[in-house]
């Protein structure tokens, strides 16, 4: 007899920024486990390689395309998610977008808007929509992708670590408003890891020298290594965890 249990057989869960990276080694595991997911980005054909990865693997998952910065695009993807499943059962907010990297003094406000509408705008109606559709099923679990960019702020992200910093606090908030509805909030902390999102940071030796010598265990994260502590937190195992952080880092908050 288990006396842990890992299991999403018959959960539906939907994952954002799910085309690549840390949101589709998320979604990969999520499918394993046996949940049908929900694959989120803007674009379609990349979604579509997520999703035959998946169906190859003997998971099932369905593409769709919305923008998280985009509010109409939002309502419409769960209208759709209503119409097709009726419901569901694990939210993952890991879109992001970080387009500036420098000094705060040298940003304006096109940047900072972008920043805060996909990264904290966007995750905040997520969590509105689906808390309203998980209400209506008996509960849910959902996690958002921060950073440890939002507790300790990286050199020449700024913005990007005050939204990171801004969803932290979003976590705790939904999480404490939410625990009467068997609605579960958490978040993942990733530290430095290999995806698209990182390469100008990997690629850059001055830049990655200083960033590893912050990680006691000396080196970058690969997505998959993510993956493991989200799917504890939306998994039955996390059945008394809401309300907190888990980081990912290599040691680097020590």
């Amino acid at each position: 007899m288990k006396t842990v249990n890992f299991s999403l057989d018959g959960k539906i869960a939907l994952v954002t920024g799910a085309s690549r990276g840390i949101g589709e080694a998320i979604a990969m595991t999520l499918a394993e486990y046996g949940a049908q997911v929900v694959l989120v980005s803007r674009k379609l054909d990349v979604l579509k390689d997520v999703a035959d990865k998946i169906e190859k693997a003997g998971g099932v998952a369905v593409p769709v395309v919305c923008h998280m910065g985009k509010q109409d695009q939002i309502g419409d993807l769960f209208k759709e998610l209503k119409d097709r499943f009726g419901r569901l059962d694990i939210l993952v907010n890991n879109a992001a977008t970080n387009p500036y990297f420098g000094d705060m003094l040298g940003a304006d406000e096109g940047i900072w808007d972008k920043t805060n509408d996909v990264n904290l705008k966007g995750p905040f109606f997520m969590i509105q929509h689906a808390a309203k559709l998980m209400t209506e099923t008996g509960g849910g679990s959902i996690v958002n992708v921060s950073s440890v960019n939002g507790i300790s702020p990286a050199l020449f992200q700024g913005i990007y670590s005050i939204t990171k910093a801004g969803l932290i606090s979003m976590t705790k908030a939904y999480a404490q408003e939410l625990a009467s509805s068997n609605i579960r909030v958490n978040a993942l902390l990733p530290g430095l890891t290999e995806t698209k999102f990182s390469a100008a940071l990997l690629s850059n030796d001055d830049i990655y020298k200083y960033a590893i010598g912050k990680i006691p265990m000396n080196r970058h994260a690969q997505p998959t290594e993510m993956a493991g502590a989200v799917l504890y937190l939306v998994s039955d195992a996390a059945s008394f965890t809401t309300g907190t952080c888990i980081a990912c880092d290599g040691g680097m908050l020590i």
